[in-house]
């Protein structure tokens, strides 16, 4: 079983960018696809970013797209997410979460560990 713990989170301008970790205990990360997801206040929690096993392949939700990066470091058993040019929006506190399977993992059903979260808000 893998323990997950985010952290990087806090209060930013619109237009500015922050860094959230994911570090792992237990397992190696390396044997999970990784996922982050956000949950804004009042609605659901929804799927962000994932990178596979290897992290040769990574998707990204459209509303983040070409705005963030999710990249994993093997050796240090954490799974990135560096958000740049970050909107109002984005606000929301943010998981991350690890899966079994393969692949691309895009519904929160198919992950089985989740970190606590971390707060990103930033402001206008």
């Amino acid at each position: 079983q893998v323990q997950l713990v985010e952290s990087g989170g806090g209060l930013v301008q619109a237009g500015g960018s922050l860094r959230l970790s994911c570090a792992a205990s237990g397992r190696t990360l390396s044997t999970y696809v990784m996922g982050w997801f956000r949950q804004a206040p009042g609605k659901e929690r929804e799927f962000v970013a994932t990178i596979t096993r290897g992290g040769g392949t990574t998707y990204y939700a459209d509303s983040v797209k070409g705005r963030f990066t999710i990249s994993r470091d093997s050796p240090k058993n954490t799974v990135y997410l560096q958000m740049n040019s970050l909107k109002p929006e984005d606000t929301a506190v943010y998981y991350c979460a690890a899966e079994t399977g393969w692949g691309i993992a895009t519904s929160l059903e198919r992950y089985d560990y989740w970190g606590q979260g971390t707060q990103v808000t930033v402001s206008s």
